[in-house]
């Protein structure tokens, strides 16, 4: 008997060893995070999984997508992981059969809206886009619609679509709302817009006067804010748009035990408080927001469906292109 327990004590101690022996070895990573939070999602991941070692490239996500796409031509796609910018195109790569899913990935808290329902990628964080304006400017915007009335003609930016992944995925959300619509493109264009680069661009203008309103990431102005710059950041009523940063392993992954490991990493209230601290929204509804959020809960998210976001991608360029001029 005693024999028999010490037998099965010890496949029990094995089998619960089993996903921590696991996570180790390397593990490479293509993401589109700055530096800094790259480095810093490394670190904290690897002081959990000390056995890891950790080797990631960064760049744009349209960089990173050039340099895998040469590989997939190749036959020897590298990453085990990508951490990049926007659910479409991780839509893209589930669609090509390139991404294995991770049926036990810790997403029992998370909205069904920010992982896919075949749980092939995951969001891991919320950028949002909304208003900014300058403290100095007449109106405080509270709605979408307030950028096409007549007192703020001429004074509004926005980034491109045709050069920003944010702003092609904000106007996929905004065209698909009910109240919205592609209408409000056209009413943006009849109150003098003209969209331009990307969102950095945006932001400049508007904290230095040269426009007093605009579309823009939360996190520029939320931040600058706090540094002294003269704007402020609205949420506006009707909702908001995000770019999620998602998280994927790849069906070619030649550490899958590790790249599972690294998903829940960041989506665990650890890895999400890690991106709070970096100063983004948080995906998970139980992490405190950075200074200068509202509550997570008092943040409204518009609808956005990435499939239907893909298909109509070149569709909803071009007639951006056609209503705007470009």
């Amino acid at each position: 008997m005693k024999q028999t327990f010490a037998l099965s004590a010890a496949l029990a101690a094995a089998l619960l060893a089993g996903p921590a022996l696991a996570a180790s070895g390397k593990l490479v990573l293509y993401t589109s995070q700055p530096n800094r939070d790259a480095q810093q999602t490394v670190d904290a991941f690897t002081k959990q999984h000390p056995d890891v070692e950790v080797e990631w490239i960064r760049d744009g996500t349209t960089k990173v997508m050039a340099k895998l796409r040469a590989e997939f031509a190749a036959g020897d796609p590298r990453p085990d992981v990508l951490l990049i910018a926007d659910l479409v195109t991780m839509e893209g790569l589930k669609r090509e059969g390139r991404l294995l899913p991770h049926a036990d990935a810790p997403v029992a808290a998370y909205d069904a809206g920010l992982y896919d329902a075949d749980r092939h990628y995951f969001s891991t964080k919320l950028i949002t886009t909304g208003i900014v304006y300058n403290v100095n400017a007449p109106m405080r915007p509270t709605s979408w619609a307030d950028l096409t009335r007549a007192d703020a003609k001429g004074l509004v930016a926005m980034p491109s679509p045709l050069t920003s992944g944010a702003a092609l995925i904000h106007l996929a959300t905004l065209t698909g709302h009910p109240k919205l619509g592609w209408s409000y493109y056209e009413r943006l264009a009849g109150n003098g817009i003209q969209p331009k680069g990307g969102n950095g661009g945006t932001f400049k203008a508007v904290a230095g006067g040269d426009k007093l309103y605009g579309m823009v990431i939360d996190f520029l102005p939320i931040r600058e804010k706090a540094k002294g710059s003269p704007v402020a950041f609205v949420f506006p009523e009707e909702g908001v748009s995000a770019v999620t940063e998602p998280v994927a392993i790849l069906k070619t992954a030649r550490n899958p035990a590790a790249a599972k490991a690294f998903v829940d990493f960041l989506l665990s209230p650890q890895g999400q408080k890690l991106a709070a601290s970096q100063g983004y929204l948080p995906a998970h509804p139980e992490v405190t927001p950075p200074p200068g959020f509202p509550p997570r809960a008092d943040i409204k998210l518009m609808a956005f469906d990435p499939e239907k976001a893909l298909a109509e991608a070149e569709a909803n360029k071009k007639r951006f292109a056609d209503i705007f001029g470009q």
